[in-house]
């Protein structure tokens, strides 16, 4: 439920909103603040839990709601890519102002099209390559260097399907078939990208395993050629 205007200014106070802390503020210019930020600040207040002063899962869920998209939709993550959020499922103030500053987004119909609009800009090799590698950092807890299966075959789903659909969905089928594995790293993670972009598909005729792939693509590859036998 939305906050009223009183409960929001004592949350906008409890962490430091309030134009008086304008001077410790990155993103203000000595005491004077633009509407821009006001209202992108006003945001923030509107999703972030009281206690904790940052937004979480449950602010997340209704900020989804609000901007009629699901917490899974890849708009979210491509949210977090751009803010540098740190943790999975939530947003610090100074994660979120960096993020819709950047974006130009102080609406939620503006955060909605820049959303939108990041989709288009992440297509780019380069900032498909940084949101990739960023969507694996996203998902390890604490200091964990590797992900489970059920995470990397959604994460992959979300991530990597709308490129490489059939390359996708043939990993992810052989990834809940091993039982070699029971977890991902990041040079597995950063792999499965560089066989999507690099070797053919179905025919896999380019793939050498020679060459320096993780183990679990050549598993992969020798799974995937002994079905089409």
């Amino acid at each position: 439920m939305r906050r009223s205007a009183n409960r929001r200014t004592v949350l906008q106070k409890s962490i430091g909103l309030n134009s008086s802390s304008a001077t410790s503020d990155p993103y203000r210019s000595g005491r004077s603040v633009s509407k821009e930020m006001e209202n992108i600040e006003i945001l923030f207040g509107n999703y972030a839990d009281i206690s904790s002063g940052d937004i979480e899962p449950a602010g997340i869920e209704s900020l989804c709601s609000d901007i009629s998209i699901s917490h899974t939709d890849v708009r979210m993550l491509l949210l977090a890519w751009k803010t540098k959020a740190k943790r999975q499922g939530y947003f610090s103030q100074y994660e979120w102002c960096r993020g819709l500053k950047a974006l130009r987004a102080d609406t939620l119909a503006k955060l909605k099209k820049a959303l939108s609009d990041l989709e288009k800009e992440v297509r780019s090799p380069q900032n498909f390559l940084d949101f990739y590698s960023y969507a694996f950092r996203y998902c390890l807890a604490d200091i964990q260097k590797n992900i489970d299966l059920e995470t990397a075959c959604e994460l992959l789903n979300i991530v990597l399907a709308s490129q490489f659909p059939s390359q996708t969905k043939k990993l992810i089928e052989f990834i809940k078939f091993q039982h070699e594995y029971k977890v991902i790293n990041m040079d597995q993670w950063t792999g499965f990208l560089r066989f999507c972009n690099e070797i053919n598909f179905p025919s896999l005729d380019n793939y050498d395993s020679t060459l320096a792939w993780p183990l679990i693509l050549d598993n992969f590859v020798e799974w995937m050629l002994e079905r089409q036998n």
